[in-house]
């Protein structure tokens, strides 16, 4: 009986038959996590990117818009508000689908010439200016990232990314 039973170990032991099929079963699920977890990331950094990038050109026109220009010419804006429209839609009327989804012009602050710094500071050149003074324009936002899906399913809520761009206020 026991050579019966050792021959049908040795026997066993013999057969490939099966084994790529049980390696399959303990390595899939590893690899498919893995790879939603890679995915997730790479939207979750695409969407951070996007929402930066509009900062940026929102910064940018409101360190430009001169709202004395534009009264002058009868059209009196809010370069606030119209560089908040150029962040999250990337227009100036804040029509059509925003850059990142869902995101909305509640969730971006832009902030026009409040925080003014002195040119130079003991004797050092801080900004190249030919005023004393130098004005900064900044656009603040806030972006919360819910994912594809794979957040939700490791018991991870919403994710809020933040950026923040600042840009030299010209005057003119």
């Amino acid at each position: 009986m026991l050579r019966l039973v050792a021959r049908h170990l040795k026997k066993f032991r013999r057969d490939q038959r099966g084994a790529v099929m049980v390696e399959m079963t303990l390595v899939a699920p590893l690899m498919l996590t893995l790879s939603a977890g890679v995915f997730e990331f790479g939207n979750l950094i695409h969407d951070k990117l996007l929402m930066e990038a509009g900062l940026t050109d929102g910064a940018r026109f409101a360190a430009r818009c001169n709202s004395q220009i534009y009264t002058d010419a009868g059209l009196a804006i809010d370069c606030a508000s119209v560089a908040t429209n150029i962040a999250v839609y990337g227009n100036v009327a804040g029509t059509g689908s925003p850059r990142v989804p869902n995101w909305q012009t509640a969730n971006v602050t832009v902030t026009i010439g409040t925080g003014c710094h002195d040119a130079v500071v003991g004797g050092v050149t801080q900004y190249r200016s030919t005023t004393p003074q130098v004005c900064i324009v900044e656009a603040d936002g806030t972006y919360p990232y819910s994912g594809v899906g794979l957040l939700s399913v490791i018991g991870i809520g919403t994710i809020n990314l933040t950026g923040l761009h600042q840009e030299r206020l010209m005057r003119f």
